[in-house]
């Protein structure tokens, strides 16, 4: 007889709670740990209208759903298949603990759980899991086995690491037959395998090249052409598909990606604003995150003031497409009237959470800086007739708890990747200047 398999023991952060509320139940059959010190913390956070107070609430309510009327002796099963959940006081600190770390904190009091518990249990692997980098640290310092919390980890990074494709030796007469066609049997193009949906190609012969995209409906490359958005006309390839995915009424998401200086919040608004017509409101937000822990309250001002540095990239977007259009230009006062009559508005995201939203063109910027339930919260929002873009450089993530592969833009991305609603460019090439493509690839 096989003997049973020894499960392991895995002692949360509150950052991981704090990201996912439904973290407990992502560790297959192992035991769960929660430290005392972990709900202390986050009772602190159960008041409040941002993600990480929503998502203490929940893990509070859940917690007690779990536990009922019971007691934590032992621990308490988290259902069929799945580990026990077990609630561990705080445990003093060792010789080693004390001599690594003067100061009595949270941190070092969920390491003394963690060193007891791997202690009490030696036969079994016991392992730290926080999102906390220097935490991680600490922890292996100590002989402590820690990791960060994958569950929601991109797997498929490539993705962003990429330009469109480039297929090239096509027959003259294939390129011909594409543009008179407009749509191509995919089996004429060689591949090893049938294309994701929705996905780009640039397809060349010696002579000439042509624009695609694979439509999953008719199984077939449809034919992008070059059009120009509210007098911003794309550069290169990578815009003109932005654009086509942009102007896609069947397309209701669309991830833009890419390095500063790409495009991607100039297309989405120029885009949007061409569109005007087809919607009731344009709405263009991006999350607030403070740089240098400095929070909005330490920024002088009235409410509206704190906020303006952080808008002001939008406006500034908005600002380049105004200029290319005379003051007295129909276009200018399109626009003018769009912000008067709060059909264009740009706001704070936290000042839009919670809203339905119906016929509505709502772009997100600075995505990266979502968690994947973030972005999940958004996207449930999304009323009909409502088209959404999230545009983001991953490379420039502010929050300190997420990273190239745990963000909600990235996530987001490689979940709903295949799907015919969806559609998602990765820019690479820089068009704001020399100067700002060399210093983004270089410093």
């Amino acid at each position: 007889m096989a003997a049973k398999k020894q499960t392991k023991i895995f002692v949360l952060d509150t950052n991981v709670i704090l990201h996912d509320h439904t973290c407990i139940y992502q560790f297959q059959d192992n035991d769960i740990v929660i430290p005392i010190t972990v709900l202390e913390e986050l009772d602190k956070f159960k008041r409040g209208n941002d993600p990480i107070n929503f998502q203490a609430r929940e893990f509070v309510r859940e917690l007690d759903e779990i536990i009922g009327d019971k007691l934590f002796n032992g621990g308490v099963s988290l259902g069929q298949n799945k580990g026990k959940l077990i609630v561990e006081t705080g445990k003093p600190f060792s010789e080693e603990l004390k001599q690594s770390f003067r100061e009595d904190i949270p941190d070092h009091r969920i390491l003394a759980i963690t060193m007891h518990i791997a202690q009490k249990f030696e036969n079994r692997h016991c392992i730290l899991v926080t999102k906390d980098i220097n935490l991680r640290m600490k922890a292996k310092s100590l002989k402590i086995q820690a990791e960060d919390y994958y569950n929601d980890k991109v797997k498929d990074f490539q993705i962003f690491n990429k330009s469109v494709a480039e297929l090239e030796n096509f027959d003259d007469s294939l390129i011909e037959k594409f543009y008179s066609d407009n749509t191509l049997p995919v089996e004429l193009m060689g591949l090893s395998k049938i294309p994701d949906i929705n996905e780009y190609f640039i397809m060349k012969s010696n002579k000439a090249s042509v624009l695609g995209r694979y439509d999953g409906g008719m199984k077939k490359m449809a034919r992008v052409e070059k059009r120009t958005a509210y007098g911003i006309k794309p550069r290169n390839a990578e815009q003109t598909f932005s654009l086509d995915a942009l102007f896609n009424p069947e397309i209701k998401l669309v991830a833009l990606t890419g390095k500063a200086g790409t495009g991607k919040t100039l297309l989405a608004l120029a885009a949007a604003l061409e569109q005007h017509k087809n919607f009731g409101q344009i709405l263009l937000a991006r999350p607030i995150v403070a740089l240098s822990n400095r929070d909005l309250g330490y920024l002088p001002g009235d409410a509206q003031e704190k906020i303006n540095p952080y808008m002001q990239p939008l406006f500034d977007n908005l600002a380049v497409i105004k200029h290319s259009y005379n003051a007295r230009s129909m276009e200018y006062q399109k626009i003018e009237e769009l912000l008067k009559d709060e059909k264009l508005i740009i706001t704070p995201l936290a000042y839009i959470r919670g809203r339905s939203l119906s016929n509505s063109y709502f772009i997100i910027d600075e995505a990266q800086n979502l968690t994947p339930h973030e972005i999940k919260t958004i996207i449930t929002r999304a009323g009909e007739g409502t088209k959404l873009v999230f545009t983001g450089d991953l490379q420039q993530i502010d929050s300190p708890y997420l990273d190239m592969k745990s963000n909600g833009l990235a996530y987001m991305t490689e979940k709903m990747r295949n799907h015919e609603i969806f559609a998602h460019v990765n820019l690479i090439k820089g068009e704001r200047s020399y100067l700002a493509e060399l210093a983004s690839d270089l410093l």
